[in-house]
């Protein structure tokens, strides 16, 4: 990421990125490389061609591990009503959408290799940088999946020798593709896992993992804006969230073991276990850590799809009232998708900005983005500072810096805003509930301009220039 400098803004200073994974960015900016489209449109392309590809490939894999065409294409249409699954069509979400579409291929080679071989050997190395390159917390899903051949392809053996054996065919591409990441990506910079606040025993760092086929699986997450970690306004309080919690880990381990006693395929059932129980372990101990990683159910979506043709497959041999109520279920939840979808497009497309890039921001109104982008067209010299940093994929022709919101406690450290030096024309964007304090500080933060002015850009947000 190029950004002006702190030291001198006339100068730019650049920063290796290692908190994403790089696929999101590159995917949508190859199509708009190949269709000359805009980054929106990009995004747009980047979703629907995820969406059909993870489709087939969790078809695909359904079958192949014992489920009947009609069981994989009904678990196709649950996966559909998900609301994670129509949550890209009202946000770009990355990294997830990305996922989405490796993993039920990934799971498919998992399965379909019997012996060790170089093909075997080619897989495990190019699955590992894809993985990656589509979101960096793939990462567990690759290592459980190498957890998952190792046992299936070893099991068959009583000799330690062939697990051995199988276990260094495994282990030397995986240390290969793994190795690479790290030194030519996550060495250069922090990522979720570089830091930890320290051990802190809690429920719900136990009891989310566990709870995670239904938190996941069942869109209850995403339906109750998080349980733990809140994307929206919080359904239930922190008590509630934790007794809901503790019961959806019950329901989901006696669900898991219900699938494993009852579904006859090998291999569906390894899975199953070794997922569960790695994620179970994994996130149990990032947690205990404090890492900055986030109490949702996205961190699990493989558990959730994972679960879906077993739990089809189980209540399609129960009698017709218990099918039925599945079924009411399944309707519940896509009718609450579709409202989500409803809702996401109308605020996209009546509320929301829309500039050059084709990305609706919701963080600014078109008045004041309209004058932002004549300013741009006309300048070519100039740095447009935003506290909302989507906002800078609107400027085409000039710099950009963006600076971190200020909270209402007015906690502030002046060396995270500072930028010293002058470099041509400067102008500042801010929401008009900066007003006072923070809009003073921010002004202090550039010293060497002086002499600011400021105007309305719209009836919500301010511009200061100094020129």
């Amino acid at each position: 990421m190029i950004t002006p400098s702190q030291d001198d803004i006339s100068k730019n200073t650049s920063e290796f990125l290692t908190w994403w994974s790089p696929g999101q960015y590159l995917v949508p900016y190859a199509f708009k490389l190949l269709f000359g489209v805009n980054t929106g449109q990009a995004s747009a392309l980047t979703i629907t061609f995820c969406q059909l590809l993870g489709l087939a490939g969790f078809y695909t894999f359904f079958k192949k591990i014992g489920f009947t065409p009609l069981i994989a294409a009904l678990s196709m249409v649950f996966i559909a009503c998900q609301q994670f699954f129509v949550v890209p069509y009202v946000f770009y979400n990355g990294g997830e959408i990305l996922s989405f579409a490796f993993t039920g291929w990934f799971l498919y080679g998992c399965v379909a290799f019997k012996k060790t071989s170089w093909q075997l050997a080619l897989f495990i190395l190019f699955a590992g940088w894809i993985g990656f390159f589509c979101k960096s917390s793939v990462m567990w899903v690759y290592a459980a999946g190498l957890l998952f051949i190792w046992i299936k392809l070893s099991s068959a053996n009583n000799g330690i020798g062939e697990w051995i054996k199988k276990g260094i065919w495994i282990g030397i591409p995986a240390i290969i593709s793994v190795g690479t990441i790290y030194l030519l990506f996550l060495s250069k910079g922090q990522n979720p896992a570089s830091a930890s606040a320290g051990l802190k025993l809690s429920l719900k760092a136990f009891g989310f993992p566990l709870a995670s086929p239904l938190l996941s699986g069942f869109s209850v997450d995403d339906i109750a804006h998080g349980l733990i970690y809140h994307t929206g306004k919080p359904i239930f309080s922190d008590i509630q969230a934790i007794i809901i919690l503790l019961l959806f880990a019950v329901v989901s381990i006696w669900l898991v073991l219900s699938i494993i006693r009852d579904v006859r395929d090998q291999n569906y059932r390894l899975m199953l276990i070794v997922f569960y129980s790695v994620s179970f372990l994994f996130f149990s101990y990032v947690y205990l850590l404090q890492m900055a990683i986030s109490y949702e159910a996205r961190h699990f979506r493989v558990i959730g799809l994972l679960i879906v043709p077993g739990t089809i497959y189980l209540f399609s041999r129960l009698k017709v009232p218990y099918r039925a109520l599945f079924g009411l279920m399944c309707t519940a939840i896509a009718i609450t998708s579709v409202f989500y979808l409803v809702k996401g497009y109308t605020f996209n497309k009546n509320k929301s900005a829309h500039g050059v890039s084709g990305i609706a921001q919701e963080s600014i109104d078109q008045p004041a983005l309209d004058k932002i982008m004549a300013i741009d067209r006309q300048e070519r010299n100039a740095t447009f500072v935003f506290v909302n940093k989507e906002i800078g994929l609107e400027i085409q022709h000039n710099r950009i810096l963006g600076l971190e919101p200020i909270g209402n406690d007015l906690k502030i450290d002046l060396d995270d805003y500072e930028h010293d030096g002058h470099a041509g024309p400067l102008y500042i964007i801010l929401p008009d509930n900066y007003g006072g304090p923070k809009e003073k500080f921010i002004l202090k933060s550039f010293p060497g301009y002086k002499g600011w002015y400021g105007s309305m850009l719209s009836d919500k947000y301010v511009m200061y220039e100094a020129k």
